[in-house]
Parts: structure tokens; sequence; C-alpha cells
């Protein structure tokens, strides 16, 4: 797979759609990824304030993305992965503890900070030549932010429209469940990897 995306053969366009498509894949197949977005989709009070929310993990990771495909800055991938599973953790018992997380877009920013060095292994373990880094990058986020809106437009209409039917009990639920799989990851990565 990785020599399909680090040939400099074919076209921008063609080099554009390849990447979008690999930061779709990546967020289909980034279960950690989409158990974060679940633990923010089940606490979110409005749409208003997902919109936010997303937008600010957006901004975030797009930032260290970038740092860290271009080896400006770079962190250790244990510690990284490691830390993904731990801003996992935090969503989901904040879940439990608070009723409603309105304000949740400014500690969302900086564990999107994380979640961009997550991301960049991907692109870093590439080897891509640098003439094609940039667009690479562009086109792989663009892949990732399709990626999470699409599972935020499935996901949270479906669960706004379950809580107010009664299903109180999904938002603790799918918390705990989130939880242990982020504690599993987190012990996982950080003393077997």
């Amino acid at each position: 797979e990785e020599t399909f995306f680090t040939q400099t053969s074919g076209s921008k366009l063609q080099t554009f759609l390849r990447f979008v498509w690999l930061g779709m894949q990546h967020i289909g197949t980034g279960y950690d990824h989409l158990a974060f977005l679940l633990g923010l989709l089940v606490a979110t009070a409005s749409l208003r304030s997902l919109v936010k929310t997303i937008t600010s993990f957006t901004i975030a990771h797009s930032i260290t993305l970038a740092l860290a495909t271009f080896n400006v800055v770079i962190l250790p991938s244990r510690f990284t992965e490691s830390m993904i599973a731990l801003s996992i953790i935090y969503v989901a018992v904040e879940n439990l503890i608070r009723k409603r997380s309105i304000e949740r877009w400014r500690i969302t920013f900086l564990f999107g900070l994380v979640h961009g060095f997550g991301f960049s292994n991907v692109l870093r373990e590439m080897q891509l030549p640098r003439a094609d880094l940039a667009l690479s990058l562009f086109s792989f986020n663009a892949g990732v932010e399709i990626g999470q809106l699409i599972f935020v437009i499935l996901l949270f209409p479906a669960l706004e429209d379950l809580m107010k039917r009664g299903w109180t009990w999904l938002r603790p639920a799918i918390s705990v469940a989130i939880a242990l799989l982020a504690a599993y990851w987190f012990i996982q990565r950080a003393f077997f990897a």
C-alpha cells in the first residue's frame, strides 16, 4: 500500500484524490480517533457546540500534522499514541462526571494537537518526495475531515434522537465502553509497543 501512495507519477489531481482517499481510510480504520469523536458526540449539547468543538479539533490537528510532516516538530510515536489513548479516557470520564460539556472546544484544541501528531505518522512513514509533500499533506487532511464529517453526520442526529426519546443510559454506557477501550489502548501502547 505504501508504494502505491509514494509513486510520483500521475497528475496533481490523481495525487490529490489518492491522498483524500487515504485520509478517509485512515479515519475509517482509526478506531481510536472514531472513539474520541464518539465521546465528543454523546455529550454535545447542541449542533452549534458540536461545530465549534469539531472545528477546534480540526484546526489543532492540522497545525501539528503540518509541523510533524515537514519535520519541524516530531514526537515519538509511542508517546503520541499513548497520549491519544489518554485523551479518549479524559473525554469519556468527563462525560460521566459532567451533565453536558458545552465549552469542550478548549480542551479539544489541546487534544487535537496530539491527534495531529498521530495523523502525521501515516504520512511520515511513507517517505514522500518533498515535491509532493504539501499537496499530499493538504489532501490527506481534507480526507480526514471528510471522514470525520461523514461520521458526525451519520451519528449525531441518531444519538440526539435516541437521547430525546429517553435513552439516557446511552451516554454513560458509551462513555464507560470508550474509557475501557482507551485504557486498554493506553496500556498496550505505553508498555507493550
